[in-house]
This record gives structure tokens, C-alpha cells and sequence, in this order.
């Protein structure tokens, strides 16, 4: 279903008046963001791509376009009103309203896919304007996903430091900033180091499979950027 371009940028705005912090910024991500997202990506028409936080949808688009199709990308967010617009949106696409400080629940709820095919976890996530409390809870999340050797594309309008002190415990793969944004942001590439037999550093043991039923309402949810 094609949904006007003012319908989205209104619900944004809604979101951003009433609860603003976790929404991180004043404009909804360009299009050109969401292409550098994308291309950080690549195509992985085999794969799964989780995206957390996806708002309006401009970051899940290009995804769409670039990178998998609608029955293997998995998109999170926290907010009921995106939730409904996405699904308005993105036909296919399996949308879950939810808490990324709950991320594994979440998805064990939903149900059905091995967290091992998740090559890229896409993060929208306000990290720099979020409680510590709830940043540090939301990487502890991450890293159980990148154990499985998935690589988590991040992107921040902290130019000069970029997500670096958040995961300090990552290994940045790249790192490239987009001008033409507003605000101008640097998107980032982090991976778990790896152990001998390409197992990853983070082996905490909680379940690899989730069943994905479609449009899935978990707890209510966590934030964007």
C-alpha cells in the first residue's frame, strides 16, 4: 500500500513532539542516508537483515530496494503509531513492535528463524541522547546477535567520534560520513572479534531460533535515531 510522503513526515513530526528523545533528530533520515546504509549492507539475497528502530520506513526502503527481500528483512520499532505505518508501507516485510533493550525476548516471541542468517543488524537507535542505563542494555543486546558472526551497521550524527565509545568492545570495520543529511551523519560498520573456529567472543547461552509470525506486537518498545 503507497503511503503519501506528508502522511509519514506528519506521523513523524507527531512522534517527535509528544516523545522526542528517543526519535534523535529533527528531519526523517534522507535519502541518501539510507543508500550509504544500504550500500554498507550489500545484497543479501540469501540472508536475513534485522533493522531496529525503522521510523517512517526511509532506511527500510532502501533496504528493500538494495539489499533483501520483503520475507527476509525483519524490521523492530518501539512506537505503535510507526508500527502501523510501516505495515501500511511495506507489505511482506515483518514488522514487530517492540523493545530493543528486550531484543532476544522480542524476537523469541515472534518466533521462527535461526539468528544465525542474520548477516546485518541495521541500527537507527539515538545512542548519544539515550539514558546510559538503556544504551548499556541495548549493546549487551547487539553483542549476543554478533556472536553469531552478524556485523551491525550503525549510523550517528557524532561526527567526530562516531559510535566508537559505545562499542568499544567492537571491531570497526568502516566508517564513512553523508553530507547531504540533516543533520550530517557517519555510518559504521562493527563486527565481534573473532575466537579460533570463527566463533565469536560473546557465547552467552540463550536461544538461536526464533518463528517469525507476521506483525507481531511485543512489549512496547525503544528508540531511533
Amino acid at each position: 500500500m503507497s503511503v503519501p510522503w506528508f502522511k509519514s513526515l506528519a506521523i513523524f513530526g507527531r512522534e517527535l513532539v509528544s516523545n522526542p528523545r528517543p526519535m534523535g533528530a529533527a528531519c526523517p533520515s534522507s535519502p541518501g542516508l539510507a543508500r550509504r546504509v544500504a550500500r554498507m549492507v550489500g545484497r543479501r539475497p540469501e540472508t536475513y537483515v534485522l533493522e531496529i528502530g525503522a521510523g517512517t520506513g526511509a532506511i527500510t526502503s532502501a533496504l528493500l530496494r538494495h539489499c533483501v527481500p520483503p520475507e527476509r528483512l525483519v524490521a523492530i520499532e518501539r512506537s505503535p503509531s510507526l508500527v502501523k505505518l510501516l505495515r501500511q508501507r511495506f507489505a511482506g516485510v515483518n514488522i514487530i513492535e517492540g523493545d530493543a533493550c528486550d531484543l532476544h525476548r522480542t524476537l523469541e516471541r515472534a518466533g521462527g528463524l535461526d539468528l544465525k542468517r542474520i548477516t546485518h543488524v541495521v541500527s537507527s537507535l539515538p545512542l548519544r541522547s539515550l539514558p546510559p542505563a538503556q544504551v548499556e542494555q541495548i549493546s549487551k543486546e547487539f553483542f549476543k546477535l554478533l556472536a553469531h558472526g552478524s556485523h551491525l551497521v550503525q549510523y550517528t550524527y557524532n561526527l567526530r567520534n562516531g559510535s566508537g565509545e559505545v562499542f568499544a568492545d567492537l571491531h570497526r570495520h568502516a566508517s564513512s560520513v553523508v553530507w547531504l543529511n540533516l543533520p550530517p551523519a557517519r555510518v559504521e560498520v562493527f563486527a565481534a572479534s573473532r575466537a579460533p573456529g570463527g566463533h565469536g567472543v560473546f557465547n552467552g547461552r540463550h536461544s538461536s531460533k526464533f518463528a517469525l509470525r507476521p506483525n507481531t506486537t511485543a512489549a512496547n518498545a525503544t528508540h531511533r535515531q
